[in-house]
């Protein structure tokens, strides 16, 4: 009996021996692994509040910019190098004049509603922005007057300009309005009209809920392109950013819209918090008011404006006053421009050259008071800025540097205005930032016509620049508008009519609990949500070969 008992003991291990094995080789050859999953609310604090979810009305506001990004599309976007490629258009051509550009639209396009897209749609909204009336941004209104809209068919558009402007495709990335929804509107009624807290786009997410707490979007479900992963997205508005970063301590949003520099210390030493960077596609700069000799005098010898710049130590002035945030500028055009000439050489800080120049120009310290003087005038002037906390500091720092050459900089700071204050060319020396789109058109910034209502602060006149920059605007080939940048940017290097300083550079905070977050180079704080269709928050665990391939590392 006990013999039979033995054996039995012994068969039953051996089975149990033999299962485990067969398990584990199953096991083995069936290894399961994590993969990303749909669903989760992704929540993000932003400094703001919304006023007109309608990309016509957006230019004004960062937080209307984010919400239309999300819903809306134009014709066309900028890819991460700041190139055209198509959205809702899906393909165009340009005649070799450069005058006419023929748009052929995506026929599987539906808006939020269930309504088809179609060429209709193009052709009102360009009819609002093209009338008197139309409330939005100047420059809107100013371009598509100057355009020719005729609709071909039900999905081709054709426009026809007055003269060549290659930075016009530019202007087909605005988001596209439904005729169906506000054909019975003027423009002049656009700012009160009910679409704007109702928006009705084509992009991946539709509003769903908005209050002066939060705005609330759900995947749109007849959305064309790639479907998100999360299915719904909350933005909660602050009045501050410091809010936005105590909001996401307190556990009760995902994300951060925007970091500034000066809040670079406080977030970095939260562990939870991914950190994700991009270089803005603009650049700050320090405009030399050029239209005010009596005022500025000094600013008129070339010698002055070079010394200016040698004298600055622009990768201390990152590194101080904006915590690192920032990529040195080699003139008006970005480095990763295809118009941009990589032999362009970088001006250095060379304090011995700037000391060079303002002897050799006779401005000298003769009371030995630390500022040089010249015919019984001091070298300073004001530096106007803004209140941001983050250029006043900016401005504070580039006022000790030139004390230290002997040049007096009293720092400025205006809480509003400063825009009409550079455009009407009642300042001395003003710090600012300028954005730029795709297109690297350095007309609207630097050509004499641009002097008095345009954009041409420093009041910078020079015939051969000017010229330049016509010749630029009168082909398409790249190639040979490159032959005209390149001369513009030796011009400009030589005559330094404004001191640009490096390009700003856009730091975003996501929890770690947020999957494949990726931030491309970028022409707005917007473009975060380029890539948002890949991002997630859930997964699940599957066998590894019946895995749907991701392209996508799994979550750490």
């Amino acid at each position: 009996m006990g013999r039979h008992i033995r054996w039995q003991a012994i068969l039953t291990f051996t089975g149990i021996a033999m299962t485990m094995a067969f398990l584990s080789f199953l096991a083995f050859s069936r290894t399961s692994v994590i993969v990303p999953d749909v669903g989760g609310t992704y929540i993000e604090g932003i400094a703001g509040m919304p006023q007109f979810i309608n990309p016509l009305l957006a230019q004004y506001n960062q937080v209307d910019q984010d919400l239309t990004a999300l819903i809306f599309n134009g014709l066309v976007r900028f890819n991460s190098q700041g190139e055209m490629e198509p959205d809702l258009a899906k393909s165009w051509t340009v005649s070799d004049d450069g005058l006419v550009y023929v748009f052929k639209l995506r026929s599987d396009i539906r808006w939020q509603d269930n309504r088809p897209f179609t060429a209709a749609d193009v052709v009102f909204t360009v009819g609002l922005m093209q009338d008197p009336d139309f409330p939005g941004v100047p420059y809107l209104g100013n371009l598509w007057r100057t355009v020719t809209v005729e609709q071909l068919d039900d999905y081709t558009i054709r426009f026809r300009l007055v003269e060549p402007f290659p930075a016009f495709a530019d202007y087909t990335t605005i988001g596209i309005l439904p005729q169906h929804l506000l054909k019975n509107m003027s423009a002049g009624e656009l700012l009160n009209h009910p679409f704007n807290l109702k928006p009705v786009g084509t992009g991946p997410f539709k509003l769903d809920e908005i209050n002066t707490e939060f705005a609330r979007l759900s995947v749109n479900p007849l959305y064309s392109g790639p479907k998100p992963r999360l299915t719904q997205l909350e933005l909660r508005f602050y009045p501050s950013y410091q809010e936005t970063i105590a909001a996401y301590q307190a556990g009760d949003v995902l994300g951060v819209s925007v970091i500034p520099p000066q809040a670079m210390p406080t977030v970095e030493a939260i562990e939870s918090l991914n950190l994700y960077t991009a270089r803005l596609s603009g650049y700050e700069i320090i405009y030399l008011n050029l239209q005010d000799p009596a005022n500025a005098p000094f600013f008129q010898e070339v010698e002055i404006r070079q010394a200016l710049m040698h004298a600055l130590d622009r990768q201390a002035i990152i590194d101080q006053a904006l915590h690192g945030q920032g990529l040195l500028a080699n003139g008006p055009i970005r480095s990763w421009s295809w118009a941009y000439n990589p032999e362009q050489p970088l001006i250095p800080f060379d304090p011995g050259k700037a000391a060079s120049l303002l002897d050799e120009a006779g401005w000298r310290d003769s009371d030995g008071d630390g500022l040089r003087d010249k015919e019984g005038r001091p070298l300073a002037f004001n530096l106007l800025t803004s209140d941001d906390p983050d250029r006043v500091k900016v401005a504070e720092t580039v006022s000790r540097q030139w004390r230290q050459a002997g040049i007096g900089a009293s720092v400025e700071v205006v809480g509003a205005g400063l825009g009409d204050r550079l455009a009407n060319h009642q300042f001395q020396a003003a710090l600012a930032e300028v954005l730029l789109t795709g297109e690297p058109d350095p007309y609207p910034f630097w050509h004499q016509t641009q002097i008095q209502s345009g954009q041409n602060y420093a009041g910078w006149s020079s015939d051969e620049a000017s010229m330049l920059l016509e010749q630029a605007r009168t082909v398409t080939d790249k190639g040979r508008r490159n032959d005209f940048y390149y001369q513009f940017q030796r011009i400009f290097a030589e005559e330094m009519p404004s001191l640009i300083l490096f390009h700003p550079v856009y730091t975003y905070g996501v929890s770690r609990d947020v999957h494949d977050v990726q931030l491309l180079p970028m022409n707005n704080p917007s473009d975060r949500f380029r890539t948002i269709t890949q991002w997630y928050l859930l997964t699940r665990r599957v066998i590894e070969n019946e895995a749907p391939y991701q392209g996508l590392e799994p979550p750490k």
